[in-house]
């Protein structure tokens, strides 16, 4: 059905509904495996550490042990306020955007620190839920070699979710990878002038 088509009736409604409805179930129907994920969230847009946190609160609801690691950015504390809990961990080892701190081997320790945070809670069998925020950034500007944390995302422990945000996501990490969502930018207000706010960018 295109806009320009005209208004269904009733029963022609009923009738495309039934059939979507039953097109859904089959689908569901045939989704019988459950799995851990590697879920990938990258693009130019807004949005990408936003929606992984909100996974994250979703995983805390549920009364998982989680482990955040952020990379590059100086760190979200109003998230990490709001999500405060026992079954939560947090590492903050970004230094701040790499135009500001400008010091690449600072930069490259400062992910190899956060990155071997990851790879302890990848072998912990306790943890479920492992948010690597702004990954992808220190992946392309070679901070960290691409080879070796698609290596550890194969051997983590059986159960746990992998989360990875941040811009330009290397081709192989998107191969790898179980779910990628491209964040597009269509419209954003720091174009026009405005600043950056609180609970807002964050």
């Amino acid at each position: 059905m295109s806009p320009s088509d005209p208004t269904p009736t009733e029963a022609e409604h009923r009738q495309r509904m039934e059939q979507l409805q039953a097109e859904m179930h089959a689908k569901i129907a045939a989704a019988r495996e459950k799995r851990d994920l590697v879920i990938v969230h990258t693009g130019p847009g807004k949005g990408k550490s936003t929606a992984a946190f909100g996974l994250l609160a979703r995983q805390l609801g549920h009364g998982r042990r989680c482990v955040v690691v952020q990379f590059i950015k100086a760190g979200d504390t109003a998230v990490a306020r709001a999500l405060h809990s026992p079954l939560l961990t947090w590492h903050r080892v970004g230094d701040g955007f790499t135009w500001d701190t400008q010091n690449r081997a600072a930069d490259v320790a400062s992910c190899r620190q956060g990155w071997d945070h990851a790879r302890a809670a990848f072998q912990d069998p306790a943890v479920q839920f492992v948010l690597l925020d702004e990954l992808n950034i220190a992946l392309a500007y070679d901070y960290l070699p691409v080879a070796e944390v698609i290596a550890a995302l194969r051997t983590r422990a059986p159960g746990q979710h992998v989360v990875i945000t941040g811009r330009g996501a290397p081709a192989e990490l998107i191969a790898a990878a179980d779910l990628v969502t491209e964040m597009t930018e269509v419209k954003h207000p720091f174009q026009d002038g405005v600043k950056a706010q609180a609970g807002v960018e964050f």
